[in-house]
């Protein structure tokens, strides 16, 4: 488990995971982006519907689980 603050530039998805070109992308950017500011481990996808891990939860996780996770910190960018 890693306890230390997520690096600023690791709240940004990578553009594998999530595209900036994908319709609703600032939706779903804003919803990440909320969750991170209270604290919590993932958010309501806005347009899924589909529960989503923050990469603050996926950080404190220590390392990949290969599942790919929309907002994983551990990949390659």
């Amino acid at each position: 488990m890693n306890e230390a603050s997520l690096p600023p530039e690791l709240a940004v998805p990578a553009a594998s995971r999530l595209s900036p070109d994908r319709p609703n992308y600032a939706l779903i950017c804003a919803a990440h982006s909320a969750a991170l500011e209270h604290g919590e481990s993932g958010y309501m996808d806005p347009v899924s519907g589909l529960f989503v891990m923050t990469a603050q939860y996926l950080w404190s996780q220590g390392s990949c689980c290969e599942k790919g996770c929309r907002h994983c910190p551990h990949i390659e960018r």
